[in-house]
């Protein structure tokens, strides 16, 4: 059985669990709890950047980054694909993947900006992230009318959705785009995205956690 090294707190992670319920194969996923912020994590053995998600591959190899382990587990089932053939279809979906990863990086960027203690923290370069989730959001916006089925570019969008209601709750996203938020809420009723919806976690040992670098919660990820 594989073993996906797991955080329900990462939107990253929860990119591979939807696509994992999507595509049928979560009886050859085992999960694997790992906070790479733990004092004691091992998660630098399997993955030398020391990030989730990592997938331990029933060979015993490793994949990570997030994009690479969704198309490799894409191609272990028979149903439709979440990463079309090439075509038109296939550019279509990795674009939108990079902008549903985009709301997360620039978001995350500027949550970790905004934990820093007060006279280290920079306004401006929270500003300029979260200018580039509302860019990516306005172009999503536009788009929202032709969103139909799912595969990776949904997935993606979805999850930064998500994360955007994770863990920026009063960044009213929707006002101004309702179209998206329509969409969104129809896909938040899928099993894949209502079994994976992102919590806080710590570890068993009570979180004892490396907070050196101002991220204690555990969201570095791929």
């Amino acid at each position: 059985m594989m073993k996906l090294r797991y955080n329900p707190m990462s939107p990253y992670v929860r990119k591979c669990t939807v696509l994992i319920e999507e595509v049928g194969i979560g009886d050859r996923v085992e999960r694997a709890p790992t906070h790479p912020w733990a004092e004691f994590t091992d998660i630098h053995t399997v993955n030398p950047l020391g990030k989730v998600p990592a997938l331990v591959r029933e060979d015993g190899g490793v994949l990570y980054d997030s994009a690479v382990i969704c198309e490799y587990l894409d191609s272990l089932h028979g149903g439709p694909r979440m990463f079309p053939a090439p075509g038109e279809a296939r550019w279509t979906a990795i674009r939108r993947q990079t902008l549903g990863e985009g709301i997360v990086d620039a978001g995350g960027d500027a949550m970790r900006e905004r934990r820093r203690v007060e006279h280290e923290r920079s306004p401006g370069w929270i500003a300029r992230q979260m200018a580039a989730v509302d860019r990516c959001l306005d172009a999503l916006e536009k788009e929202a009318p032709a969103f139909a089925g799912i595969d990776i570019g949904l997935i993606s969008i979805g999850v930064g959705l998500g994360f955007m209601d994770f863990r920026h709750p009063d960044h009213d996203w929707r006002a101004s785009r309702p179209g998206l938020a329509r969409w969104f809420a129809e896909v938040s009723e899928r099993p894949s995205f209502a079994g994976t919806a992102p919590e806080e976690w710590v570890p068993e040992d009570g979180g004892r956690l490396n907070t050196w670098t101002g991220w204690p919660r555990g969201e570095a990820a791929d």
